[in-house]
């Protein structure tokens, strides 16, 4: 019997908080990846209360006509494999061509760029929601610069997002082949614009005394889905971990990697670049803990005459990642979404319901906002 959702990459870090709070959905789903095995130890090892979830486990060829085959029958899928700009378009072509509702939680630029120009309108077509890059990362702190929108007269965001851990194993490596493959923009009178390379740049930050350093990391997901909303001209966003000292060690990583690879063929340069990956970090982080796992998503909004500062103060970034999934999930199976075709998670979902979630689980304070008339 088919399962309403699929969670391709089950087995991953990310993948496998997504399951579990499917599970505490009560939503059916199937946990999809290449690796059987992998699939059932990850299930069985690192998803709490697994026993009492509705799912089963697929493995499944990466190509569009395995997974076309596996998304058949699903309403909804929900992506953590990545690169995306690399492994992204297999799994969007298969769930348009099965009629399946997709999200993912990429933070590559170029990819919702793809997914915006390209696929988007395919899906607006056959009514159907494609919500690239729904992750703490970039979900959260949308939910800040929404907020300050309800003000009305506001055109510029200004977006800050930090948060305490280590990337994992997955995001290192697409950090790499993004930086390798991709320009990192804003968002200027409604065009994009490059960032300059202007290396780590500290930033202040909402609570502390101490400055934060800070990348464009690869310019993030705000630019692109704020590019089509006719409040907002100017959006700029950065960000990075408290860790200072593996702030500092990034961007020496990055390039060494590319002058590295920058003569190779983007076979041997892939496999370079994940090499590289490894050795910067070659194991799953250990489960968060919310007193060492902080999230911190500052949004300063600004207009001709007006001004709005937006502060959430979270923890867990990877498990609000896996519970925006979630509910992505759990919404789209009992109501159409606010927007078909291209759609970030708050233009799909309400950035107020999305914020209730976060706040239901005990994952982000109450927002404090600032409005200067």
């Amino acid at each position: 019997m088919a399962k309403p959702v699929v969670v391709y990459g089950a087995s991953g870090y990310t993948g496998r908080l997504v399951c579990e709070y499917l599970r505490q959905y009560h939503v059916p789903f199937v946990a999809a990846g290449r690796d059987e095995a992998k699939l059932k130890a990850s299930m069985d090892s690192h998803v709490p209360g697994i026993e009492t979830a509705d799912y089963e486990v697929a493995a499944v060829d990466h190509d569009v006509a395995a997974l076309t085959d596996l998304f058949k029958g699903a309403s909804v899928v929900l992506n953590t494999v990545g690169p995306f700009s690399e492994l992204g378009p297999a799994a969007v072509e298969a769930a348009l061509a099965a009629g399946a509702h997709y999200t993912d939680t990429t933070g590559e630029q170029d990819w919702l760029m793809t997914c915006d120009e390209k696929y988007g309108p395919q899906f607006a077509e056959a009514n159907l929601v494609l919500a690239p890059g729904i992750a703490q990362m970039y979900t959260t702190s949308e939910i800040a610069a929404q907020l300050c929108l309800e003000q009305p007269g506001l055109d510029t965001l200004d977006v800050a997002v930090f948060w305490g851990g280590s990337p994992t194993i997955a995001s290192t490596r697409t950090i790499l082949v993004n930086a390798a493959t991709s320009k990192a923009h804003y968002l200027e009178n409604n065009q994009y614009a490059e960032f300059p390379e202007q290396g780590l740049v500290p930033l202040v930050v909402p609570g502390q005394h101490e400055l934060a350093l800070s990348l464009p990391w690869g310019g993030m997901s705000h630019p692109v889905w704020f590019k089509r909303d006719p409040r907002v001209a100017n959006c700029k966003a950065q960000g990075g971990v408290f860790n200072a000292a593996l702030m500092n060690g990034v961007p020496q990583i990055v390039a060494a990697a590319l002058e590295a690879t920058k003569d190779m063929s983007p076979d041997d340069r892939n496999t370079a670049l994940t090499e590289t990956a490894r050795q910067v970090m070659n194991e799953m982080p250990p489960r968060e803990n919310p007193r060492v796992n902080k999230t911190l998503d500052s949004v300063h909004a600004s207009g001709p005459l007006g001004r709005a500062h937006c502060v959430i103060h979270g923890n867990s970034n990877y498990q609000q990642t896996g519970l925006l999934q979630a509910y992505a999930a759990y919404s789209l199976l009992q109501t159409p979404p606010k927007r078909v075709g291209f759609a970030s998670g708050c233009q799909a979902f309400g950035h107020r319901e999305l914020l209730g979630v976060l706040r239901s689980f005990g994952l982000v304070s109450e927002p404090q906002l600032t409005v200067q008339h």
